[in-house]
């Protein structure tokens, strides 16, 4: 048992070295050239969010094995011996926290501002802001607190007579006590026995409980749109691929049409740029913001199509087969993809949904890989976690495009802006809290006796107001809509390819 509890603290220190140098990686080459050399604030942030985050949901199936680390022991006191878990958990709650409500806003604020301050009056603007916004959601949090802060467990009283030591203990199912004519089981009691115990839930655990319900209403809409545009993007993404090489003369003909798209949306991104120093930016202003962030989206992806299918330079041959290559790369994608996808949905149904469930599906699947090899099914389940973050991710870009209130902050490699790099990585930290809430939810079989399983168990699901959303299904009930409805959209327009937009004029 001690080397198994070494074992795993050198994997969780590996593990995390690994982590935290991929973010380096990814920040180095999806950052933006004009934030290369700068901004490092908003870079450490950004590699620290997605730290914890990964390792946030990496502390769940790591939360399962630190379980089994005491399961063969002989004496009681082997778990004591184990990774302090519950502290973790609870550290990675408060990171998180911070990190969301505090940290990138600030972060954001003080990128976003005015470039042609100086650093001492952004740090001031963004310090007034983030100061702003913890006041009112400090009241908010106390004001729910004081009126809804308590949690009502369903309880059964059950009493019984004292009795003479017996000589002999004679039980069976008709006699469950050594006195059998008083009630000794809760199963089988009746329903008058039932009463509502009820006591003050902890601050803590309360804003906990508040941060996982937004993120799960977050989680509930990008997760069930994303669970099915991201395979099903990738395969239509297949399909309507380029089929063969353009001519020349088909491609000036069409990268003229986009460089007079690009100087329509250039004359209308400086008329905006005027309007907001002169301080108009109402309404209108931020609705021709979005209008000219979705064109010039659509235009660098105009732009990257057009490329894929006139390659040029001397190795023009070789750059078309990659383009090849890289589609049936997506087909492949999106075909696993699909098929995780479907397993979750059934996983939902199956033994979320139906009361008593069918069949505990993902859980066993799970339990017999740890059979093969004592962390392939721990892999697999980190591997069904961290799909669903990428079906957040997936959600919130699809819904960022369709939706006039819903910001676009796309994700490209070698041309991301650390305010889209920040909204992201809060977004995957507000979600991730409520991913693990859902997996531990979904595979409690797999999960059982954790300290993950003590923290969403019924504390968070008694809570006055908020466990009605719980006994009723509502999160998975929505996420399993929206999927199907996703769905039901991409099989009836995914295949069309999008028509090309005409002259772009700002709203007046």
């Amino acid at each position: 048992m001690g080397d198994f509890n070494l074992a795993l603290v050198i994997v969780a220190i590996v593990v995390c070295i690994l982590v935290f140098l991929f973010n380096i990686y990814l920040l180095i080459n999806y950052q933006h050239p004009d934030d290369a050399n700068q901004a490092y604030f908003p870079k450490f942030v950004v590699v620290l969010g997605l730290s914890i985050a990964a390792i946030s949901i990496l502390m769940l199936p790591a939360d399962v094995a630190n379980r089994q680390a005491c399961r063969h022991a002989i004496y009681n006191g082997a778990c004591n011996l184990t990774l302090p878990m519950k502290d973790l958990w609870l550290a990675i709650y408060i990171a998180d926290a911070v990190l969301v409500f505090f940290i990138i806003p600030f972060a954001m604020f003080y990128y976003e501002g005015d470039q042609d301050k100086t650093i001492g009056k952004r740090i001031k603007s963004a310090m007034c802001w983030v100061v702003t916004t913890a006041i009112v959601c400090a009241l908010l949090l106390g004001i729910l607190y004081g009126l809804a802060g308590k949690a009502d467990f369903t309880v059964r009283h059950l009493s019984s007579a004292n009795t003479p030591f017996p000589n002999s203990f004679n039980f069976n199912s008709g006699q469950q006590c050594i006195n059998g004519a008083r009630q000794c089981s809760a199963y089988s009691a009746n329903a008058s026995s039932e009463t509502t115990w009820t006591m003050r839930a902890t601050f803590p655990e309360y804003v906990v409980a508040l941060a996982t319900i937004v993120g799960s209403v977050l989680f509930t809409i990008f997760g069930g749109v994303g669970i099915a545009c991201l395979p099903l993007g990738l395969i239509f993404s297949f399909i309507r691929r380029p089929k063969a090489v353009i001519t020349r003369s088909q491609y000036i003909k069409e990268a003229t049409e986009l460089g007079k798209k690009a100087k329509e949306l250039k004359k209308a991104a400086d008329a905006l740029h005027q309007e907001e120093r002169s301080g108009s930016k109402g309404r209108k202003w931020r609705k021709n913001v979005k209008a000219v962030e979705k064109e010039v989206l659509l235009l660098e992806e105009d732009v990257k199509a057009l490329e894929e299918m006139y390659p040029q330079g001397e190795k023009a041959e070789t750059a078309w087969a990659m383009t090849v290559l890289g589609y049936l790369a997506k087909l492949i994608l999106g075909v696993l993809g699909l098929i995780v996808s479907v397993a979750w949905v059934a996983h939902i149904v199956i033994y979320l949904l139906i009361d008593p469930p069918l069949s505990s599906f993902l859980n066993e699947v799970f339990i017999k890989l740890d059979d093969v090899w004592g962390l392939l099914g721990t892999a697999a389940f980190a591997f069904f976690c961290f799909y669903l973050l990428l079906a957040v991710i997936a959600g919130a870009m699809m819904l960022g495009l369709k939706l006039v209130f819903i910001t676009i902050h796309p994700m490209k490699w070698g041309a991301t802006l650390m305010n889209s790099f920040l909204f992201n990585v809060g977004l995957i930290l507000l979600c991730s809290i409520s991913v693990i809430q859902f997996c531990a939810t979904a595979f409690a079989y797999y999960a059982q006796a954790t300290a993950a399983q003590e923290i969403f168990g019924h504390n968070l699901q008694s809570l006055r107001g908020i466990k009605y959303l719980y006994k009723y299904n509502v999160f998975q009930i929505g996420f399993i809509v929206l999927a199907g409805l996703t769905f039901v959209y991409y099989a009836a327009f995914g295949w069309r390819r999008k028509k090309p937009s005409g002259r772009f004029q700002l709203s007046s």
